[in-house]
């Protein structure tokens, strides 16, 4: 008997419908040489502090640092997963050959060996690993299984994690706990969450510590266009109005035109991140919404698995895009067709084929999130919103590349009129501006999100979820206008402006721009190709960003004011009181999870890392032990908390 495992009872029964194991026994499917079980998600876990030694279950300073010999897994006490464990056991210890149907990722894989581990599973195990959830891709993957072992640098991937984050979290909470903390209430301390939480608290300090200065900005109106000082801003307004003085009722004149003509090719596929930066920008949504509602679409097999970190498509499955651009047209809302015209426009010719969209090299266990091509039926508002940015953004990766000028036009306000002799000497030089448009020549991949956009604001209206955040960067509208027809060498009157304005200090983070900072280390990068360079060092993997953000709010370390992510007094405390770099610096906690990438890909020893987390938390403990200061966290309920609990009484 060949037993299929699976990580949820939806697809394990799904599973089961195309093995033909069609004989429901309510914990598993029998049929056609075929038991199809399932776990809901993780059933075992690393074994606690207790479970080691009885001396480990007290919380005191003397225990740490507390490294177990060798870790150990355990059931998680429930009786549901005890019950479901049961079945596992007894199919797995009689099982000829067992099938590791779990997600096709690191954590999946690390559920599933957990359990065949705890189940003593002595057959052979082999691999099904799929992108999507369709029954093509179900079938196909059941002809292409693997064995267990091509997947065990994975394994070790996921395996030094966890026993990462258990000896970071587990030592470094007990320990600022007890040495920090007020009795009962923990200060919870981990491998990605401190370094996030330090992130919101030192932008949060540089807002609070800015002093807001003024400046002024000279301009001009010449021909109905504005055209802006090109020396900048002046910092005092004496300088400013000098220069205002040196142009007022002098002729402008256009002492340049450029014209060039550039292409803009259409945005990268969506990894999750991105996926999650573009629900929350456009919808609102948190990063945690936005990934249930991607495992949502995966499950109804509508697109494909989301907890990728990738942009990229890999070569195989360009034959197949015909078809999913088929399956997009056939796609209907409440009667309408939203996609239908747009793959129209591709009709006629085989789809363009890039090394921004196809390449194999930026590819390992799973491609970008794209549509399957089964047209989706039952989905919820939310579910169609996510589902129309992944279908759009798919279907603008064929289309030809944006086609547009930029025009630039060079003017100048000549200075005093020159002079002889000693005079010369006080002459004013002529003061330069400039003033740039853009003109659209092709719209190329734009008309993909030029359909639709007015329906697409009500749908936002509707729900009441903010478009943009006038927090974020990355929302600016920054559009830039067309401009008349200039010639070089004319010259007429202007209406010259001094505005005085003040700096700003740098914006709060909201989910969107938090999730920029984990993939990239806490680096500001606008830059896409740089930005894919710098996710090797991320903080976080793009499935657990999501997680780590809740946990933050669910521990009260941070709070949401509209789109703002602000820290609480106690998360600021806690950064506070962690002196020990390595516990809240993005870049050596990135260089972490580059090692762990690295074990992943067969680079470096899970051993090794291992050993030098052991040597960093017992530095940490030594560390911290000498501090004989009295400082402690006061850890402040919150307002909207507080306010809560009179309401209910």
């Amino acid at each position: 008997m060949i037993v299929c495992i699976a990580e949820k009872p939806s697809v394990g029964r799904d599973i089961a419908r195309i093995l033909g194991a069609t004989q429901d026994h309510k914990t598993y499917m029998e049929g056609n040489g075929y038991q199809v079980t399932w776990t809901f998600g993780h059933l075992c876990e690393l074994k606690m502090p207790e479970d080691y030694t009885p001396m480990w279950k007290s919380w005191s300073l003397s225990s740490l640092p507390m490294i177990p010999p060798r870790f150990g897994i355990r059931l998680k006490d429930d009786q549901g997963v005890r019950n479901q464990f049961a079945t596992i056991e007894k199919l797995m210890q009689a099982a000829d050959e067992i099938v590791n149907c779990g997600d096709a990722g690191q954590e999946g894989e690390l559920i599933q060996r957990w359990v065949m581990q705890k189940a003593g599973a002595k057959c052979p195990v082999k691999r099904l690993w799929i992108s999507s959830m369709t029954d093509e891709a179900i079938r196909e993957g059941f002809q292409k299984l693997k064995d267990q072992q091509a997947y065990q640098p994975l394994y070790l991937a996921g395996l030094s994690r966890a026993i990462g984050d258990w000896l970071l979290g587990i030592n470094a909470t007990r320990l600022y706990s007890i040495k920090y903390g007020q009795p009962g209430k923990p200060l919870s301390v981990g491998r990605v969450q401190t370094p996030t939480l330090a992130l919101i608290v030192n932008r949060q300090r540089e807002i609070d510590n800015f002093k807001p200065e003024p400046y002024w900005v000279l301009a001009t109106i010449y021909r109905d266009t504005q055209f802006t000082a090109t020396a900048g801003k002046y910092t005092s307004k004496e300088e400013g109005e000098k220069a205002f003085s040196l142009i007022e009722g002098k002729p402008f004149v256009i002492t340049d035109v450029q014209k060039k003509n550039a292409n803009e090719a259409p945005k990268p596929l969506f990894d999750l991140t991105s996926l999650q930066v573009e629900c929350n920008r456009k919808f609102g949504y948190s990063a945690e919404m936005t990934l249930n509602l991607a495992q949502a679409l995966y499950e109804k097999k509508v697109t494909t698995y989301p907890r990728v970190d990738t942009q990229f498509l890999s070569d195989d499955i360009y034959p197949k895009c015909p078809q999913t651009m088929n399956g997009l047209y056939k796609t209907t809302f409440a009667g309408k067709a939203p996609y239908a015209e747009l793959v129209k426009g591709l009709a006629g010719k085989a789809l363009k084929k890039t090394k921004k969209v196809f390449d194999n090299s930026k590819v390992t266990d799973h491609h970008a999130i794209i549509p399957t091509g089964i047209p989706p039926r039952a989905l919820t508002d939310a579910e169609q919103h996510v589902f129309d940015l992944i279908a759009r953004r798919f279907i603008a990766a064929f289309y030809p590349d944006c086609k547009y000028s930029t025009t630039t036009v060079l003017g100048e306000v000549a200075g005093e009129e020159k002079g002889q002799g000693e005079d010369a000497k006080n002459n004013e030089k002529a003061i330069s501006f400039k003033a740039t448009g853009k003109e659209i020549l092709e719209p190329g991949w734009h008309v993909v999100y030029n359909q639709d956009n007015q329906n697409n604001q009500n749908n936002q209206n509707n729900q009441n979820t903010p478009t943009t955040s006038d927090d974020s960067p990355e929302n600016t509208d920054e559009g830039e206008k067309t401009l008349p027809t200039f010639v070089k060498g004319e010259s007429g009157d202007h209406k010259p402006t001094l505005t005085e304005k003040m700096t700003t200090p740098p914006p709060y983070y909201t989910e969107a721009t938090l999730l920029r900072a984990m993939e990239t280390a806490g680096k500001f990068v606008e830059d896409e190709e740089l930005r894919a360079a710098l996710k090797e060092n991320g903080i976080g993997r793009p499935s657990t960003r999501a997680a780590i953000i809740e946990t933050l709010f669910r521990r009260h370390y941070i709070r949401k004011e509209r789109k703002r992510l602000v820290a609480t007094p106690t998360g600021i405390e806690l950064i506070d009181v962690i002196k020990e770099e390595l516990l809240k610096s993005c870049e050596l906690t990135g260089i972490w999870e580059k090692k762990l990438r690295d074990i992943e890909h067969q680079k470096y020893d899970p051993a090794q890392f291992i050993n030098e987390l052991k040597q960093q938390i017992t530095e940490i403990v030594s560390q911290v032990l000498a501090d004989n200061s009295s400082r402690r966290v006061a850890i402040v309920e919150e307002e909207s908390k507080k306010k809560k609990g009179k309401e209910k009484k």
